[in-house]
């Protein structure tokens, strides 16, 4: 017996109209390119957003067609998360950080037909253009008169007048759930970058999940201010849930640094700010130099790499903001768990309570996770026990796009390519990445917690640890150590932070100061690059 319900499919477009609907004068406000600030609400969101889907009919997109955007975090870019996806096309965010050789295979492999870029990226777009044949049209994100700004405007279309030219009187078409919405590639820090290919179904349901108490509890009330870009992982699906709960969006703009960010914050009165910890590093560094503090700031999502134990603190006990600790991947949408506590955690010491929030936290609805060995035995959940971590659930990748040979499914579950444990109360707890593991005398360490004592430094801004060959260990650990300006660090300063906090042979036998942090373009740091540069590099004679 089926049950008398009425059969709506879940589709992207439904959460502009109920945004438009029921919050349509809330405020989405955007620093522009130009410096300024624009404003306007969701009901002008879902307008344009029209608009632009009528324009891409006239451009002749079918159903299915691929259309690139090149875009910081602002309101046309905003826009076209709606117009392409509602009108049943496929978004693909591409991240201009990536090398231009590597950004036309990706338009290729995509298919790309139409790409729409800020006018920041004009030069970039001069470089893809004769690599990316197969796109039909280029148009940059502005007025008119603004393409008379670039070098070479030839064949360029302006999105406002793309736009102006539709009345925007277009009704959302309906089509399967299942049908696909968005596409992004990994980095590609292992050979060419792979495409995730989300479903209307799939967002649709990630949004509610973020919702939710144990995801990042957005309500209405809130003002969101996603610094992580809109090009990875599609914001974490922050202009999506903002839509839903009918929350003030503010976004940001290529303007990352510590002094624009914190000006936004307090500007706008943001509530809740989400972002990797190279930016929140910025922010706080700032912060610190003017002696700034938050007026509004309640909470931080901070994901893409582990939260350190002093950049928790800084948050929550120099300026009472919560700090979300949050796991996820491209593959996974990104949201895989989040950390807070349980019930059993309440009569726990502050000191114990932040060692449990600093975990990777616990699946939210929708995902289920499991630890196996190297022969795919399932390990224990007692916190101790490491293995591989494998997920699954309805919006977690089944399979790469366009790739037939790459399955990375095993019964059902994807491998993320990280290494971990899990504890009895199913909290994930991260100790290293697949090919970053160090393994000595047969055991596995984990860089990150070697990473996160090093970053308990005052003067260390930030830290790689990775294994480099040993005689009889096979490996051993190294931590490689960016200072702050004009601080005074030590190797042995480093070093002594150690004993006490990690057993001796879990424990760096170096440090390596470096002038510079190679950075991938998501902000996650290259120890692939850090290899390469330490090649030759033979550790002290430590005696053993």
């Amino acid at each position: 017996m089926n049950g008398l319900m009425q059969d709506k499919p879940l589709l992207i477009s439904s959460l502009l109209t109920h945004a438009e609907r029921y919050s349509g004068q809330v405020e989405v406000v955007s620093r522009r390119i130009e410096g300024d600030l624009h404003r306007y609400t969701w009901a002008d969101v879902a307008q344009r957003s029209r608009q632009l889907a009528m324009a891409l009919d006239e451009l002749g997109l079918k159903p299915g067609s691929r259309v690139a955007s090149i875009a910081w975090n602002g309101y046309r870019h905003l826009e076209l998360y709606y117009g392409v996806s509602g009108s049943e096309r496929v978004l693909h965010t591409v991240n201009p950080r990536l090398h231009s050789s590597q950004i036309a295979w990706i338009l290729q492999h995509a298919e790309d037909e139409v790409v729409f870029f800020d006018e920041s990226f004009a030069t970039l777009v001069e470089s893809l253009k004769p690599l990316a044949p197969g796109v039909k049209h280029w148009v940059m994100l502005c007025e008119p008169d603004a393409l008379d700004n670039t070098a070479d405007s030839a064949g360029l279309l302006s999105y406002e007048a793309l736009i102006a030219a539709q009345s925007g009187d277009y009704v959302w078409p309906e089509f399967d759930e299942r049908t696909a919405s968005s596409m992004c590639y990994t980095s590609g820090t292992t050979g060419n970058p792979k495409a995730v290919l989300y479903s209307h179904r799939s967002t649709v349901l990630h949004t509610l999940v973020l919702t939710t108490p144990n995801g990042l509890g957005v309500g209405s009330q809130d003002a969101l201010l996603p610094v992580v870009p809109m090009f990875h992982v599609n914001a974490w699906g922050v202009p999506y849930c903002a839509a839903l709960a009918g929350a003030k969006l503010v976004l940001p703009g290529p303007a990352l640094d510590g002094a624009s960010v914190y000006d936004l914050i307090e500007r706008e009165g943001v509530t809740l700010a989400l972002g990797v910890p190279t930016v929140w590093q910025t922010l706080l560094d700032h912060m610190e130099r003017h002696q700034h503090t938050f007026s509004t700031l309640k909470k931080t999502s901070i994901g893409g790499s582990a939260c350190s134990p002093s950049m928790q603190q800084c948050f929550e006990d120099q300026h009472n903001v919560e700090v979300i600790h949050c796991w996820g991947m491209t593959e996974t949408s990104p949201l895989g768990t989040t950390s807070k506590l349980m019930t059993q955690h309440q009569e726990l010491s502050r000191e114990e309570q932040q060692r449990v929030r600093l975990k990777q936290g616990r699946p939210v609805f929708g995902i289920d996770m499991r630890i196996v060995d190297d022969q795919g035995i399932e390990q224990p959940w007692n916190g101790k026990a490491a293995g591989h971590l494998q997920v699954k659930g309805p919006w977690v990748i089944s399979a790469y796009y366009k790739d037939e040979i790459d399955n990375r499914l095993d019964d059902g579950w994807f491998a993320t390519g990280d290494v971990a444990t899990i504890d009895e109360h199913a909290y994930l707890q991260l100790t290293d990445r697949s090919k970053d593991v160090v393994k000595s005398g047969g055991e596995w360490l984990s860089t990150i917690d070697i990473e996160n004592i090093a970053l308990s430094h005052n003067g260390v801004a930030l830290a790689a640890a990775i294994g480099v060959p040993h005689p009889k260990w096979d490996e051993r650990p190294v931590v490689v150590v960016l200072k702050k300006p004009d601080a005074e660090v030590s190797a042995e300063e480093i070093l002594a932070l150690y004993p006490g906090r990690l057993a001796k042979w879990q424990s760096p036998d170096d440090v390596i100061f470096v002038d510079e942090m190679p950075l991938g373009a998501t902000g996650k740091v290259l120890k692939t690059q850090i290899r390469q540069q330490l090649q030759g590099y033979t550790l002290p004679d430590l005696g053993s």
